[in-house]
């Protein structure tokens, strides 16, 4: 019903909510794009790989298909936990990604570089991309978010971050130390080690809190969350 001789259509388009900052805008080439500061654009012409339960929106001819655990990766990654649960985006037509509202940022791999990202962190990326899971040297079965997927070849990634990104520059001989349950991701040529920051004596009066540290020692950048990691909620399409 009308509002003063005013439409309820025109009334909406006349608020905030469909300010031209909210509006989506025509792709202009394949693959993905910020469309705002908590999401990404996937323009699909073929297949991209999401994390499963990421999309939140999608128009055109696409199917999504979890990916299994039977062989390779997939199997490394059931057996070691590492999260990173993944799907496929196949045909042709427009899909945004998000994940609760964390902040997106799209990252550039080109051929000779790697970056290590926690699977936690990893909303999406290009079929071009590469990635193996490896355990942190010295971590053994300890869990912690110390399962990381490594991306390597060429194209783009999508990432998250709750919050807005902590990146420390890490030069050598002065290793930088985070928390194992707030990392998200390093560049390559960076080493990695565990840092037990605490006495045993200590640990077993209640400690601090802060037992073990991932030690980052080399040349390159690490990426830091401000909060330490919750626990995953599954989910999937």
């Amino acid at each position: 019903m009308p509002i003063g001789g005013l439409p309820w259509i025109m009334l909406l388009m006349h608020s905030d909510l469909f300010a031209a900052e909210n509006m989506v805008t025509p792709a202009t080439a394949p693959g993905m794009t910020l469309q705002n500061a908590k999401s990404i654009k996937y323009v699909v012409q073929g297949e991209c790989y999401a994390r499963q339960g990421a999309m939140v929106a999608f128009r055109g001819n696409l199917q999504f298909e979890k990916l299994g655990q039977g062989v390779g990766k997939f199997l490394k990654r059931a057996v070691t936990g590492e999260g990173l649960a993944l799907m496929t985006v196949k045909g042709q037509g427009d899909v945004w990604f998000a994940h609760e509202a964390a902040n997106c940022f799209i990252a550039d791999i080109t051929p000779g570089q790697s970056l290590t990202i926690n699977g936690r962190n990893v909303l999406c990326f290009d079929p071009t991309l590469s990635y193996d899971i490896k355990v942190v040297k010295g971590a053994g079965m300890t869990g912690g978010g110390l399962f990381n997927s490594v991306f390597t070849g060429h194209g783009k990634l999508g990432v998250i971050c709750e919050g807005n990104p902590i990146v420390i520059p890490v030069a050598p001989g002065a290793p930088v130390f985070v928390d194992t349950d707030a990392v998200v991701g390093w560049t390559n040529d960076l080493h990695t080690s565990l840092h037990r920051s605490q006495s045993l004596g200590s640990m077993l009066r209640g400690g601090s809190g802060e037992a073990v540290q991932l030690k980052l020692e080399g040349q390159g950048h690490v990426i830091v969350r401000p909060s330490e990691a919750k626990p995953e909620r599954s989910g999937g399409h």
